[in-house]
């Protein structure tokens, strides 16, 4: 009940109404009464007195509809209908009405721990600028913090504070710009919370993610910035929102010379009407049958890797039974073996090793393989004979299954023509947006440099995607604009500090990144951070976020890789992703891939190599062909400026020539990396070893290319690094097949065989009775291994358990014994640990039960350990009896060792 009272005298009753309102000629608050009569009496609001009243300080006022929280000084509200609002520093009051406005207090995020923190390492920076830029940048953050509201709700609190919200879904989702199974469940997950995470590997459609994005916040009539660091990043988003027919959306912010540049030049709104569109529930309808076939799409690529991967290790295996004369039985398509069950029976007959089959392994042959007759199996050179059979079966079999397969997804996608029904999506979904787009009342167009803050909500509605840096949106939007969303592409480059600064202007945050690419370069002051994820001085925006947020964080990996040859982007998979990639361009039996070795010597002048350019004119010169092809040219990348600088001067001008850090979000048809470093002791230094061979470096340069990758690199100068240019050698040697590049008298892993092998070993393991089990000692050393090689330095390492000898040294090798060659086709070693990338088989685990003391037995470790000897591959022999385990296989791995950092 509100009483009002003039002058002292209650007139509550006699009144029909009331208003409050400022009088510019009296320069007073004045209160109006009206009564039945439709006569009214205006006194000032001084003499009068309304009833309830209340006063609010410190709190933010915000209008409904409105992006923008504003600080007041001081707010009088009378009987909960009028607001006289004082504003900082302003020398009259405002009245508006309560149904219009409303109040929120401002949170305590700025007292936080980790703001304060944030606002301590800004200041620091300021303090130690050692440049006029530097110096100003800083500046230019400390403001820009200072102005950031402390609002409820923001994603900078959530961030603050570890605590991310939820939010609806609601509506259906639209993808105008096409979709794949990780994108689309990208785009669901980043509305499902209030800070997402999305890692784009590179050529995974990272952008055209972010474009379905936008067209989603568009449809629910919502504000975003797209922001980055790098300029390119976001340059990208703009032109495909140009590309089709969106550009007008955009603001093109950012510093003052941009701004200027945006305002002087104000894209026009389309005039034409947009083409008839679908209902979103069509849409969702269309959605819901392609979802079905997304799967498939994703499997049958992922299923070509696989065969490709199938034929390459059939032929190496093809070549090594050749090279070693290996006797193999006929066809074993009689038994039906599947290739789980022949890696089965290979298990089977490695634990026989040279055992007489008894009466139990008869009716265990018999039950698990159906086979009747043993004869084939019987001792020696016979069951040997099966084994080598078993193992082209093994290809042979997966190559016919893995064909079928792929049959059946390219035919499923065509009863469902898949294509044409994520066109008719694609399609669909651009109408709809547009029209919604169109049906919606044109803004004004009136807006000016000087004048669009003071009309922001009229001017995001005209333009409700901003485009900036993330160092000036704050200085591009309104004071107390709050987005409702922020999308930061390229996090893993993004510093915390400025990177926090969109977090207070928005409501939800998307952060686009991968910390497996370049990292940014931070800042180094010493200062201690509140918590370990919040340290500006070894975390990116990304990163950070991921440690923040962990499992509350919906995190999605954009699998599908649409840039590189399959065979350039299997090297990053297998070596950065843990092979979760996905390519889906197209093998065609290209040469994708060369290595180019310098002559001995050392070469490396000032981070210049001459003989590097050099080795790779020669090269060039004796293909006696154009290097590059049509389309986006060729590039030339080393890890120094200097050497960049010094190609210019010897290659052809149609290189692009640039540092790798320089490089990334660009992309050629054709890349050379030129690693400069050589063999003198200075090189050779951890630190200009792992400046060169960091892993993220590595990654980049070689996703820049889409046809062709080249690594020029000199002789042996990576080779004892064990790092990741030393994979790269390892991973071009095995795959390109190249006659003139040497290899060592080993045999590579045949990985997929081995694997399954591995499987089988450990089930039949555990099938055996105690009495039987000859295994119990290695699988305590294969527990042992598996824990060692999950280390961060050894993650480039696995094993495998029971490889023929002769399948590590090749019996091939004309200067073996026959002695020496018939017992390698019979013996095993125990454990084979090898590179993961390019299957080099490095060292041999060896476990010594009791028995090894008798003397025929030490005579055949002997010869075991002379033929490893010669080539090339060092053994650890353990013996039950020994405590020291542990130590041993950490100390013998150890020379295998990766540098770590960034890893």
């Amino acid at each position: 009940m509100v009483s009002v009272q003039v002058d002292g005298e209650d007139k509550t009753a006699k009144i029909s109404d009331w208003a409050i309102r400022w009088s510019d000629k009296y320069e007073t608050l004045e209160l109006t009464c009206h009564f039945p009569s439709k006569k009214k009496y205006i006194r000032p609001l001084s003499n009068c007195q309304v009833s309830p009243t209340r006063e609010l300080t410190n709190v933010l006022l915000h209008k409904p509809g409105s992006t923008i929280a504003t600080p007041i000084a001081k707010a009088t509200i009378y009987g909960e209908r009028y607001a006289v609002v004082h504003y900082p520093g302003a020398e009259k009051p405002y009245v508006y009405k309560m149904d219009g406005i409303g109040f929120t207090a401002p949170t305590s995020m700025k007292d936080t721990p980790v703001f304060r923190y944030f606002t301590t390492v800004a200041n620091a920076r300021q303090d130690h600028a050692e440049s006029k830029t530097d110096r100003e940048i800083a500046d230019n953050v400390v403001r820009q913090l200072g102005k950031l509201p402390a609002i409820a709700g923001t994603a900078l609190q959530a961030y603050c504070t570890g605590r991310n919200g939820t939010l609806a879904l609601g509506q259906g989702l639209i993808y105008p710009f096409g979709l794949n199974e990780s994108q689309l469940q990208a785009v669901e997950r980043a509305f499902s919370a209030q800070i997402s995470v999305i890692e784009g590997p590179p050529g995974t459609g990272k952008t055209q993610t972010i474009l379905n994005i936008l067209a989603n916040i568009l449809l629910r009539g919502q504000t975003v910035a797209v922001l980055s660091n790098n300029n390119a990043a976001v340059e990208n988003v703009y032109e495909k929102l140009e590309k089709y027919g969106l550009g007008h959306l955009v603001a093109k912010l950012g510093n003052q010379d941009k701004r200027k540049a945006f305002f002087a030049d104000l894209p026009a709104w389309p005039s034409s009407a947009p083409e008839p569109a679908p209902s979103l529930d069509e849409i969702q309808a269309l959605l819901t049958r392609l979802k079905q076939h997304l799967q498939d799409h994703n499997r049958a690529a992922q299923l070509q890797i696989e065969l490709d991967e199938l034929v390459i290790e059939r032929r190496y295996l093809q070549q090594w039974q050749a090279e070693s004369d290996v006797q193999a039985t006929g066809s074993l398509d009689k038994y039906g073996l599947t290739p789980h069950k022949t890696a089965d029976l290979m298990a089977y007959l490695a634990y026989l090793g040279e055992q007489r089959i008894h009466l139990k392994d008869r009716i265990e042959l018999l039950l698990k393989f159906r086979i009747f007759r043993t004869k084939p199996f019987a001792e020696g050179e016979a069951r040997m004979a099966v084994f080598h059979a078993l193992q082209m079966h093994y290809y042979d079999k997966s190559l016919r299954d893995k064909e079928a397969e792929l049959r059946a997804c390219r035919e499923s996608l065509a009863r469902a023509n898949f294509t044409a029904l994520l066109k008719e999506l694609t399609t669909a979904s651009m109408h709809h947006l547009k029209q919604h787009l169109h049906l919606q009342v044109p803004p004004s167009d009136s807006f000016d440099v000087k004048t669009y803050c003071r009309h922001f909500d009229a001017f995001v509605q005209r333009f409700p995607i901003l485009g900036s840096g993330t160092h000036s949106i704050v200085n591009s939007i309104a004071p107390g604009a709050i987005l409702d969303y922020v999308i930061i592409d390229e996090a893993s480059l993004q510093d915390i500090v400025p990177g926090i600064l969109p977090l207070g202007c928005a409501k939800n945050l998307i952060v686009v990144g991968d910390n497996r690419q370049l990292p940014h370069i931070p800042v180094t002051l010493g200062l201690q951070a509140p918590a370990e994820a919040y340290d500006c001085e070894h975390y990116s925006l990304l990163d950070s976020c991921i440690a923040v947020f962990q499992d509350a964080l919906p995190r999605t990996l954009l699998k599908e890789h649409y840039r590189c040859h399959p065979r350039i982007i299997q090297f990053c998979n297998q070596q950065f992703y843990d092979n979760t990639l996905v390519p889906m361009t197209e093998d065609k039996g290209e040469a994708p891939l060369r290595l180019v070795v310098t002559a001995k010597g050392n070469h490396a002048r000032q981070n210049t190599n001459l003989r590097e350019l050099d080795s790779l004119l020669k090269v060039l010169e004796d293909e006696g062909q154009p290097f590059g092809m049509d389309g986006e040219g060729r590039g030339y990348i080393a890890p120094f400026r200097a050497q960049v600088n010094l190609s210019g001067t010897r290659l052809p001008a149609d290189f692009v020539k640039d540092t790798v850090h320089k490089f990334q979000g660009r992309e050629c048809d054709e890349i050379v990396f030129s690693t400069v470093l050589d063999k003198k002791r200075y090189n050779q230094a951890r630190r200009r070893l792992d400046f060169v061979d960091d892993p993220r470096m590595i990654n980049v340069a070689v996703s820049r290319a889409k046809h062709r990758f080249t690594l020029v690199t000199g002789d042996e100068v990576f080779t004892d690094n064990n790092g990741h240019i030393a994979a790269l050698i390892r991973y071009i040697s095995y795959y390109t097949q190249d006659e003139q590049i040497v290899r060592a008298p080993v045999v590579s892993a045949f990985d997929l065989l081995y694997r399954e092998y591995d499987q089988s070993l450990a089930r039949l393991n555990a099938r055996l009775r105690p009495e039987d089990s000859r295994y119990k000692s290695e699988q305590i050393v294969a527990q042992l291994l598996r824990e060692a090689l999950s280390a961060p330095a050894f993650l480039a390492l696995k094993y495998h358990a029971q490889i023929k000898l002769g399948q590590l040294a090749s019996p091939g090798n004309p200067e073996w014994t026959e002695r020496q060659r018939a017992f390698m086709r019979r013996a095993s070693c125990d454990f084979v640990i090898y590179f993961k990338v390019g299957k080099t088989p490095l060292g041999v685990i060896e476990v010594d039960g009791g028995y090894h003391d008798r003397p025929e037995q030490a005579a055949r470790d002997a010869l075991k350990n002379d033929i490893l000897a010669r080539s090339g591959i060092p053994i650890l022999r353990l013996r039950t009896v020994e405590s020291d385990i542990v130590q041993r296989v950490g100390d013998f791995i150890h020379q295998w060792a990766s540098p770590t950092p960034g890893t």
